[in-house]
């Protein structure tokens, strides 16, 4: 009966709306106070409970352990401002209970399994066997349908920009690629109604091979609109790279660009935000970001957070801290395999040549050593040990709990940072 009381005494999440929005990552369920802090450095709406499926497996956390590490530092903090929880990359019917039941308000749809990232290199037979195949798995009627719904319609986003498909390869590609995608991201819609009345939804088809064209996203987004799903923000590809961890890589006038274009999208079929993922550390796309979208902007951190609890390890528990470096070194070549990473093992110093200083440097403050920290965390929060048997996992969180606001700190400054030039731009 008392842990009841408590419960209902939490502060609850809500809808956000739109709202410029951030959402902060916590794979360790310590950094709510950090973000706290750093949520004031700008004017950007948190979302203190973020964690994918992905994540939770990885780290043996369940969606009411996300949900109440936010929710107690919040009241602990006393927050009274409006604050989201996103039930991040959902695949799956069962992924949508789950994070219902523990009270999430923003769901985000990854659909990524039903998109057919070759359909950008088919042709001729072989392009018309697959858009027959997306038919007969029932996210279209026919041919015919497809044809009147979208060959040679122009669609005037605004009075710059018109978007017309005068090409039947073009049009049909984009069938294969994400008809099958946006037919499932329906379906898990239908889901998250019969579990939640009031929601807010994301469409992620930022997991692809290319990056997502305007005419893509359009058609992304009719096809959303057709099927009566509502979103308060969608996630593309980017031109350029968006890596993990790192900033971002590619040439920034085509970079903003395109963006306006995906703006004029977004306003048009909405309006809805424009979710940038893995938009942990992006520095020189921030200030553009804000400039362009404006209030329908959302973005996403996860494993920087993760990043700064292991500097603080670097600074008060050195030895623990080569010990991680050593294994995430060990783990890398495994645990990269579901990440959009360049970073390569070769290109680090080993570590056990490298003074105290120089290990948080080359590991927290370049690319390559971040991205091979950022892709281990499953591993070493839930196997790895130090030689005297004790997990990596018990060490992070006693040097953490006894240095919190040294960890507070950090997060303040590196995500303040985020925030910052969001808010700026």
């Amino acid at each position: 009966m008392r842990d009841l009381e408590t419960m209902n005494d939490l502060p609850k999440p809500q809808t956000l709306g739109l709202k410029p929005s951030f959402g902060f990552g916590d794979r360790l369920g310590l950094a709510t106070p950090g973000h706290i802090l750093a949520a004031k450095r700008g004017n950007m709406i948190p979302v203190f409970a973020q964690q994918s499926v992905r994540e939770m497996e990885r780290t043996g956390r369940t969606p009411k352990d996300v949900m109440m590490a936010a929710q107690k530092s919040l009241k602990k903090a006393g927050w009274t401002q409006s604050w989201g929880a996103d039930a991040d990359h959902l695949k799956t019917q069962q992924d949508v209970i789950d994070l219902a039941l523990a009270g999430f308000t923003f769901f985000t749809i990854d659909p990524s399994d039903y998109v057919t990232n070759q359909a950008d290199w088919l042709t001729g037979m072989d392009l018309q066997d697959a858009v027959e195949a997306v038919i007969n798995a029932g996210a279209f009627e026919s041919i015919d349908q497809i044809e009147q719904l979208y060959f040679n319609q122009t669609v005037e986003l605004s009075d710059q920009l018109a978007i017309s498909c005068d090409e039947r390869e073009e049009l049909f590609r984009a069938v294969v690629k994400y008809g099958k995608a946006v037919d499932y991201a329906a379906q898990m819609t239908t889901w998250i109604k019969s579990q939640v009345e009031d929601f807010e939804l994301e469409i992620s088809v930022d997991e692809t091979d290319t990056p997502t064209s305007v005419w893509e996203h359009l058609f992304i987004a009719l096809e959303l609109k057709r099927r009566g799903v509502e979103v308060v923000s969608l996630a593309p590809r980017f031109v350029g790279e968006v890596e993990k961890g790192i900033d971002y890589k590619g040439d920034l006038q085509h970079f903003e660009e395109t963006l306006h274009q995906h703006v004029a999208v977004a306003q048009h079929c909405g309006p809805y935000k424009i979710s940038v993922h893995s938009g942990s550390d992006k520095f020189s796309i921030y200030p553009i970001l804000g400039r362009v979208c404006r209030e329908l902007l959302h973005v996403k951190t996860a494993g920087t957070s993760y990043l700064e609890a292991l500097r603080v390890l670097a600074r008060q528990h050195p030895d623990a801290f080569l010990e991680i470096l050593k294994y995430s070194i060990s783990r890398f070549e495994t645990d990269r395999a579901t990440y959009h990473i360049s970073a390569q093992v070769e290109n680090l110093a080993d570590p056990i040549f490298l003074n105290v200083e120089k290990r948080e440097e080359k590991y927290l403050d370049q690319d390559d050593g971040r991205q091979v920290l950022h892709v281990a965390f499953g591993s070493v929060l839930t196997k790895g040990r130090m030689p005297n048997d004790q997990l990596f996992n018990e060490v992070i969180m006693e040097t953490l709990e006894q240095h919190a606001d040294l960890y507070e700190q950090f997060l303040e400054a590196h995500l303040g940072r985020h925030i910052e030039l969001l808010s700026a731009g």
